[in-house]
């Protein structure tokens, strides 16, 4: 008799099955805001009101330069706007009095119309040193940097009393400051040509992060790049970005990070190990004999771990796990092996069950 070839053996179960796609390299973790800043003039740092890892708000006053004089030209602009209103207000008044004199025939046509005039030139005044106010509070808001959203302060380029300059046009500097919004933490990712058609935004993923470990954290796809990006000696990729359902403080910007996204999920199922499916559509049965038969199944959705079965199979068959055993073919006798877990490889007694998905 032939001898009998040894076989990891598993049953079918219920469970969920997911379709999903995942990225063919590494993703990036990064802020749906986040801004480098520079004043808008060269200048010495006169005042630093934050550090780095500041909580700020939004329109705050972050950094100053050297700017006492333009302060005091705002000032100045202020009161001469002031005094010249107040004329304009008084001019106003006399205009309307001469109306009121000229309706009761107690002063001339001409009077009234010279008041009318004063009053209407006074308030064009009024109205161009308001203006020149607003002129000369954009000068000073050219020595700030007025936080555009609130945020954290991630890094700060620069001390008090040091010089500092904005980029030259065509030459890139490092930025006086970096202002990330941590409540809205997204990843960034490519995902392969093939399995772009079927992600949309709006689909429901999740993210793993090596400083986590296996942690998940729910995420949706908020964008796909309407373009395949073709980088030379590198697969044709799509982007795909996806914001955390629950964004958390802890998640910095600039963390590798993958993505499962998840096409379509059948709720308990009946399933088996993807590993056990050969290429044409079957799974080896274990009879009762011992020997094994081909048995074509019918299945649905799978994924690199689980396959649905709709048609072929139930739970009370048992079926060949380890399909690369040497020798097996239909009809061939089998032992089944013991061991502890049958999801496990029957090698990797006391090695680490390391699990590696490509999208």
């Amino acid at each position: 008799s032939e001898e009998a070839i040894k076989v990891i053996a598993i049953k079918p179960e219920i469970r969920n099955v997911e379709q999903s796609v995942s990225n063919t390299r590494a993703g990036t973790i990064d802020a749906c805001r986040r801004s480098k800043m520079s004043p808008a003039m060269g200048g010495q740092i006169a005042v630093l009101v934050v550090e780095e890892g500041d909580m700020v708000e939004k329109g705050q006053v972050l950094l100053e330069l050297w700017n006492k004089e333009t302060k005091a030209r705002v000032k100045a602009a202020q009161r001469s706007a002031e005094q010249t209103c107040i004329i304009s207000a008084k001019a106003q008044r006399d205009a309307e009095r001469s109306t009121e004199l000229f309706s009761k025939g107690l002063t001339s046509d001409e009077a009234k119309e010279a008041a009318v005039t004063n009053a209407e030139s006074g308030a064009a005044a009024c109205n161009a040193a308001k203006a020149q106010v607003e002129v000369s509070q954009a000068s000073l808001e050219r020595t700030q940097l007025i936080a555009p959203f609130g945020g954290i302060v991630a890094e700060i380029e620069g001390e008090l009393g040091e010089y500092v300059t904005p980029s030259p046009v065509g030459v890139a500097t490092k930025p006086t400051l970096d202002l990330i919004d941590n409540t809205c933490i997204y990843i960034k990712a490519p995902i392969d040509e093939i399995d772009a058609p079927e992600v949309i935004a709006g689909l429901k993923a999740r993210i793993t992060m090596d400083a986590f470990g296996q942690k998940e954290f729910p995420a949706t796809v908020r964008r796909v790049a309407p373009y395949v990006l073709d980088l030379e000696k590198q697969a044709r990729t799509v982007e795909i970005e996806a914001v955390f359902d629950n964004p958390q403080e802890f998640l910095l910007p600039g963390y590798s990070a993958d993505i499962t996204i998840i096409i379509d999920t059948s709720e308990a199922t009946l399933s088996i190990p993807s590993q056990a499916l050969m290429g044409g559509g079957f799974v080896y049965l274990i009879n009762p004999d011992n020997t094994i038969s081909k048995k074509e199944i019918e299945v649905g959705l799978s994924n690199w771990q689980h396959t649905e079965v709709l048609e072929g199979l139930t739970l009370e068959d048992e079926i060949v796990l380890s399909v690369d055993r040497l020798g097996l073919e239909d009809g061939v006798i089998v032992t089944i092996e013991e061991i502890d877990n049958p999801d496990e490889d029957a090698t990797s007694s006391d090695e680490p069950n390391i699990a590696i998905e490509i999208g």
